[in-house]
């Protein structure tokens, strides 16, 4: 691992009129890591992830990424990550393969990269099929993919992912779990934040649990968890509690 994290966020801070989203967060993540943001509704991920990729403006605080100030050198951050946000936003008219290869041609690749890494993606995405199909008929599950195809294009050094499994079939998650995987072993690091708790333990070295706009607990996951389960460090962690169902006419 390399002494500059890959992100650092440093007391920052961000609210919405009186709604605090994030409150004085602090978070370090380490360069070739595979990292999960957990946190219950309303927690602060995405307004978090939102202010690390460039998208939204902090309040105070400082945000790193590959050692470069976010809002200082914003162009140079955003040649060297991928973002795949929850709200996708994609060209919906284009086909799914004419979509790929724009995004390859708007991060700077040649034409011919661009093809060889569409028809690539593609096809280890079980999308070949529908390379050229409208991306507005696309299921939700086949947007998420074609919107991560297009993440990881040009081989971001970071790559960030809001809810990445959300919508996607058993089989898929697989298959982008492997793609992830590999993008983690050739050096990249991969930020993302889930509500999916067994996806998290089961894949990511580190783990941070966001609650009210703040790291309650984070570390390498098999010291997080310590033998228990991610969901119950991450129930304790919040202070939540399991409340007794009494609705006697469900049975």
């Amino acid at each position: 691992m390399s002494e500059t994290p890959a992100v650092a966020l440093m007391q920052v801070r961000k609210a919405f009129g009186e709604k605090v989203a994030v409150d004085g967060l602090d978070l370090r993540v380490p360069q070739g890591s595979f990292f999960g943001l957990v946190g219950p509704n309303g927690a602060g991920k995405s307004t978090t992830l939102k202010i690390t990729t460039g998208l939204l403006r902090p309040d105070s605080g400082s945000v790193q990424v590959d050692g470069l100030n976010v809002w200082e050198d914003t162009v140079e951050v955003k040649r060297r990550i991928g973002v795949v946000p929850e709200d996708l936003r994609l060209f919906d008219r284009l086909t799914g393969k004419e979509l790929l290869e724009y995004v390859g041609l708007l991060r700077g690749l040649s034409s011919a990269v661009a093809r060889q890494r569409t028809t690539e993606l593609l096809e280890v995405l079980d999308l070949g099929e529908a390379a050229s199909r409208l991306v507005v008929d696309y299921s939700a599950g086949m947007r998420k993919k074609i919107a991560l195809a297009g993440a990881v294009m040009h081989r971001p050094k970071v790559l960030f992912l809001d809810e990445p499994f959300e919508s996607v079939d058993p089989i898929s998650v697989q298959v982008v779990r492997r793609l992830l995987e590999r993008l983690v072993e050739g050096g990249a690091t991969v930020v993302f934040s889930s509500h999916v708790m067994e996806v998290v333990e089961r894949i990511c070295d580190y783990v941070a649990v966001v609650h009210q706009g703040k790291v309650v607990a984070g570390g390498p996951t098999s010291q997080i968890t310590d033998g228990r389960r991610l969901e119950e460090v991450f129930v304790d962690a919040v202070g939540g509690q399991t409340k007794s169902v009494h609705l006697d006419w469900l049975g």
